[in-house]
């Protein structure tokens, strides 16, 4: 099997030891993975903030990169390290082609999209439902509590697929999340916006981590990772947080650090 690797803004420009994690990670299960330079942001940022049809040319450059065509060839698949980027494509990316066609534009744009929409799996989802395995060989001896993003949760539907992988981690112990579901208030733009209610919600995740006697916090969107570390920072928490694939990825001869 051949993936491309949809590695996001967020991670390429601050958390780049999470795609090298993915990398390792699937190449271990046998998947063969390839990297597209020319990828650039999905248009959630702008999407998300209004500016939808700033939005369309990202889409459409999105699908030019890992759409079937390129001399690279087609994808069996497009992984990314994102539940929030994965969801921008699949659940997204069908409403903006609609809109256009709702707004007298064709169906150019859909056409265009169309191929990568159920070819983009979140990286948890991808080893649960596509590679059919939860024991991925990790080893990682920490006591760890995982918190469930926003678009994971809702928009995708990810269900208990990543803590049915953190179980079959050998050496660790997984810690359940008082209000797991709750927002941790990060939510983008929402979080410069609303920034007070964005910092009390980052606490109360923060206080509900630490409750549980947990050494690590883990979740599947560093964005969402990025706000709560800032959060344990200034609350001076010692719980770390870790993004699911340097989990995923780390093993007795290699472990995360």
């Amino acid at each position: 099997m051949r993936v491309a690797l949809f590695l996001t803004c967020v991670n390429d420009t601050l958390y780049p030891d999470t795609g090298r994690a993915v990398v390792k990670l699937l190449t271990r299960l046998g998947v063969e993975v390839d990297f597209p330079a020319a990828q650039t942001c999905c248009g959630q940022a702008h999407y998300n903030t209004g500016y939808r049809h700033e939005a369309e040319p990202l889409a459409r450059h999105f699908s030019d990169v890992f759409g079937p065509g390129l001399g690279s060839g087609e994808y069996d698949a497009i992984i990314t390290p994102s539940g929030s980027c994965a969801a921008m494509v699949r659940e997204l990316y069908p409403r903006m082609g609609e809109r256009a066609r709702a707004e007298g534009r064709g169906t150019g744009l859909a056409r265009t999209l169309a191929p990568v929409v159920p070819k983009t799996y979140e990286l948890t989802e991808f080893l649960v439902d596509v590679l059919k395995v939860t024991d991925v060989g990790a080893y990682y001896p920490h006591k760890v509590t995982y918190h469930p993003t926003c678009h994971g949760l809702r928009a995708l539907g990810l269900g208990d697929r990543p803590t049915r992988l953190l179980r079959a981690v050998r050496g660790l112990e997984l810690m359940e999340l008082p209000g797991a579901q709750e927002c941790c208030g990060f939510g983008g733009t929402f979080a410069v916006k609303n920034s007070d209610v964005s910092a009390a919600m980052g606490a109360d995740k923060v206080r509900n981590a630490e409750s549980t006697g947990a050494d690590v916090l883990c979740a599947a969107d560093n964005s969402c990772l990025m706000h709560i570390g800032g959060t344990m920072s200034r609350l001076r928490t010692a719980l770390r947080p870790v993004h699911i694939a340097e989990i995923l990825a780390s093993t007795e001869e290699e472990p995360l650090s």
